[in-house]
């Protein structure tokens, strides 16, 4: 296994020079820290994470925990998962994936260890049994979601409420006045899923505020309920012309169930979704959608987290950011049919 004496002598220099180079903890010529980094090239050094532990009271790992649920749409929780582990890797962190349901356990257990240098809370519920924990932690950590008391630790997450007004306002400005609003399943909410009812409550103010009529049903996370669903929330409201879907697995369904029903989008009907550009690839959907930015939202929280764990000492104010929700256009807005 090579070492760091062995980058050293193909560097020529000290081993403690070597070291410093690749810390940087100590100010090094260019020169030779071109020199170091060739040789650690060359020989495919990779430093010995147990070692620069206990050099640098670091691990370079971050933890990232969430579940697997199985009434939302795992696809979905993918690309919050790619955002978050791509940027860790662009930063220098490896990151630690935690799934098991026992949250509070598994954040005891993993800050108590200090196996990781902080963490990113996925699953964020509206009062989160893990966030008196978190807060308790010598680590730093970061939310992708939005729970009812933020206080004390870095939130990420997309401005659900705007989002649910642009959909109905851009449904209005096309000229539509009855719509049906498919959200994720009740249970969603029930555990505390706040970003499904901070959506829908504001499409509905909204859609009074507008004059339109809005039917607001909750949705299935999976086949083929959600497209026995879609057919039972159409069947009901024949005279609604547009849908709107705050629900992934409704619209990865919704092709094959208006195809069914000889339906075309937009001609017959207008769709406005929200999910993200990665997942409406992979499901080759056409539809308008609000974005909602999982990979942007990953990749801040772990920039904020890392700033933090490099900057322990930092009083830096805790951060709330909020996305602003901006519609994709895919061609699924028109005017309704005369």
């Amino acid at each position: 296994m090579v070492t760091i004496g062995d980058v050293a002598a193909a560097a020529g220099v000290s081993r403690s020079t070597a070291s410093y180079a690749l810390s940087g903890k100590r100010t090094i010529s260019p020169e030779v820290r071109a020199k170091v980094a060739e040789a650690v090239r060359d020989l495919n050094y990779t430093p010995n994470a147990g070692a620069r532990a206990l050099a640098t009271a670091r691990t370079s790992v971050i933890a990232l925990l969430g579940r697997f649920l199985a009434d939302e749409f795992a696809p979905a929780m993918l690309q919050y998962i790619l955002g978050v582990t791509n940027r860790a890797r662009e930063l220098g962190y490896d990151t630690l994936l935690v799934s098991e349901d026992d949250g509070v356990a598994a954040l005891q257990r993993i800050s108590s260890s200090r196996m990781v240098d902080g963490f990113v809370l996925l699953n964020v519920a509206e009062n989160d049994d893990r966030l008196p924990v978190l807060r308790n932690a010598p680590q730093p950590g970061a939310l992708l979601g939005l729970p009812g008391d933020p206080d004390g630790i870095d939130v990420f997450d997309l401005d659900f409420p705007a989002a649910g007004a642009l959909m109905v306002e851009t449904m209005h400005t096309h000229g539509h006045r009855e719509l049906i609003l498919v959200s994720q399943p009740l249970h969603v909410i029930e555990r505390g899923g706040a970003y499904v009812w901070r959506l829908a409550d504001s499409a509905r103010e909204r859609a009074a505020e507008l004059g339109v009529t809005l039917h607001s049903y909750f949705g299935a996370a999976s086949q083929p309920e959600v497209g026995r669903d879609l057919n039972r929330f159409l069947d009901a409201h024949p005279s609604a012309t547009g849908l709107l879907l705050n629900n992934e697995a409704a619209a990865a369904a919704l092709p094959n169930v208006l195809a069914s029903r000889g339906l075309k989008c937009p001609e017959d009907i207008s769709v406005v979704g929200r999910y993200s550009d990665d997942f409406a690839r992979m499901f080759s959907l056409p539809y308008s959608a609000v974005d909602s930015a999982a990979d942007e939202l990953g990749r801040r929280a772990v920039e904020a987290l890392v700033q933090r764990i490099e900057q322990r000492h930092s009083t830096s104010p805790v951060h709330i950011e909020l996305i602003r929700p901006m519609i994709q256009d895919r061609g699924s807005l028109a005017a309704p049919p005369k």
